[in-house]
């Protein structure tokens, strides 16, 4: 098989473009350069470009929006129904989709990205693993349409996407989650421009990964999902390039940080002005907290200089481990209902 069919295969199979196997390289993006918003716009496009260099293209179609139904449990503010929706050509994403009981208006949707949990989607969506981790759920009872959908080899999600032709797991999560968009974008109770995201660990960086790419994303909220490349675990990228995450990180890059094009300072800044809410533990082992606040200071100019926005950037460091207590999750709700429902 020539290089070329094996790319038409490729293609015919995950629904999508491929780009070559090693794009260009590209420099990092000068964040401290950016003063205006045309520089801004310009920089936010290379960010995108580097990006894709570590995770692999995004795939430029998508089928329409099917939704199969499998079963529904009512409680006494919500409506819990179990689906699966499809990603792109012969897979579909188990998720759930809660649905808060009331007066039939548009209400605003959340994206719930689960932690690395073997049961997955069932988290958030309260049917085990921690309490803390039930955003899904808390949010539906606060009026909020919400889906959480299963992560590639988690949950119920057996798909594979280094056999359909990803160069990357966290890319493929970007277009599953992009897909829960346009799921939600299509119910007639929920408001399509009023859809925010959510995610803890696993969740957290991969709220980040989408809200990047996906521009309908209006408000986002991490916690514990991120530091720099630099300091996550002493520059040891190890974690970061595995089968779950990005493998390019070790095979092109080398696990080096000063090699990889980009970094989670360029994606908060890619992100702005959409509100956005940092859950930074100050006893996170994962992803210590000075990484994160570097990351935070290098985005807050943008927000403030370039936007006038610096409201909308807040980042918060309970003395806390690896967790999201509930404290720190009022805090989220009152930020939501900020941005989302008013």
């Amino acid at each position: 098989m020539t290089e070329t069919t094996r790319r038409d295969f490729l293609t015919t199979i995950a629904g999508a473009l491929i780009l070559p196997a090693f794009p260009r390289a590209r420099n990092k993006v000068d964040l401290a350069g950016i003063r205006t918003r045309a520089q801004w716009r310009t920089a936010r496009e290379q960010i995108l470009a580097n990006m894709r260099l570590v995770m692999g293209e995004l795939p430029k179609k998508h089928p329409p929006v099917k939704i199969i139904r499998l079963e529904t449990e009512e409680s006494p503010s919500y409506i819990r129904t179990k689906i699966k929706y499809l990603a792109e050509a012969d897979d579909y994403v188990p998720a759930h989709l809660l649905t808060p009981k009331g007066p039939r208006r548009r209400a605003p949707a959340m994206l719930c990205l689960h932690q690395t949990t073997r049961i997955g989607k069932d988290e958030p969506a309260g049917l085990g693993g921690d309490p803390n981790l039930h955003y899904a759920k808390e949010l539906a009872m606060r009026g909020y349409v919400t889906i959480a959908p299963d992560y590639p080899y988690l949950g119920e999600n057996s798909f594979d996407p280094y056999k359909h032709g990803y160069a990357s797991c966290a890319m493929k999560g970007v277009v599953n989650h992009i897909r829960a968009v346009d799921v939600l974008q299509s119910l007639p109770e929920v408001d399509p421009n009023r859809i925010g995201a959510i995610g803890h660990s696993l969740g957290g960086h991969n709220t980040l990964f989408v809200a990047a790419f996906d521009e309908r994303i209006k408000a986002m909220v991490t916690s514990c999902g991120f530091n720099s490349f630099r300091k996550y675990y002493g520059g040891d990228l190890t974690g970061w390039s595995g089968p779950r995450y990005m493998p390019w990180i070790a095979e092109k890059y080398g696990k080096d940080s000063a090699r990889i094009p980009f970094d989670f300072p360029d994606i908060l800044v890619a992100l702005a002005p959409r509100p956005l809410f940092i859950n930074a533990p100050l006893r996170d082992s994962n992803f210590e907290v000075s990484g994160v606040r570097d990351c935070v200071e290098a985005a807050a100019p943008i927000y403030e200089k370039v936007f006038g926005a610096k409201e909308r950037l807040v980042a918060v460091y309970p003395d806390v481990g690896h967790d999201f207590p509930a404290e720190i999750r009022e805090q989220v709700w009152r930020f939501l209902d900020q941005w989302l429902k008013s």
